[in-house]
């Protein structure tokens, strides 16, 4: 399943790491065998037998296959250098904010009498530390996608279509069909 919006925030907290991942299934396995202390919580973890973890941290299994590499890859990726991330998220919440750029369906509820039918938008903008704080709060808590994509439209809507609330009072923004997004801290 694909998360943009929480896909997005975990990639650009992967920007501030100093050293890149190790690259290696045996550097990756030994990696997670060392943050989960012991074969058998790696071997749960990534769903296969304790004997396949201990090969690939002797060497003696190479190669795994493409969805086992890829759960090998995720599962170093969210623990690789947590200090490193920890200090971006904490930058970003208190004095940088994050910069969102998207293009996906917006759509309006605004006044009774108007009307703004929903079309697809490319939005680049800058995010307060406040928006950056709710989202990795809400992303730290375990918020749902969705959640998560109501947070940025209400984000996208102060900053972007009501000026930081200098205009357009009372816009309300649906933000749906989203096609991509990077978010920069």
């Amino acid at each position: 399943m694909v998360d943009p919006v929480g896909d997005g925030l975990d990639r650009s907290l992967e920007g501030a790491f100093t050293r890149p991942i190790p690259k290696s299934a045996q550097a990756q396995m030994k990696y997670l065998v060392k943050q989960l202390k012991g074969t058998r919580a790696v071997a749960q973890l990534l769903g296969v037998s304790q004997r396949t973890v201990e090969r690939y941290v002797k060497g003696q299994l190479k190669r795994p296959r493409p969805d086992l590499r890829d759960r090998m890859e995720r599962e170093v990726r969210k623990r690789w250098q947590p200090q490193v991330r920890a200090r971006a998220k904490h930058k970003a919440s208190t004095t940088d904010g994050l910069v969102l750029s998207t293009r996906a369906r917006f759509g309006f509820t605004a006044a009774p009498g108007t009307t703004d039918d929903a079309r697809v938008r490319d939005i680049t903008q800058a995010l307060t530390p406040q928006w950056a704080d709710r989202l990795f709060t809400a992303r730290d808590a375990g918020a749902t996608e969705q959640q998560l994509q109501r947070i940025a439209a209400e984000g996208l809507a102060e900053m972007y279509f009501r000026n930081n609330n200098t205009r357009a009072h009372g816009l309300g923004v649906e933000f749906t069909g989203i096609e991509r997004i990077d978010i920069d801290l």
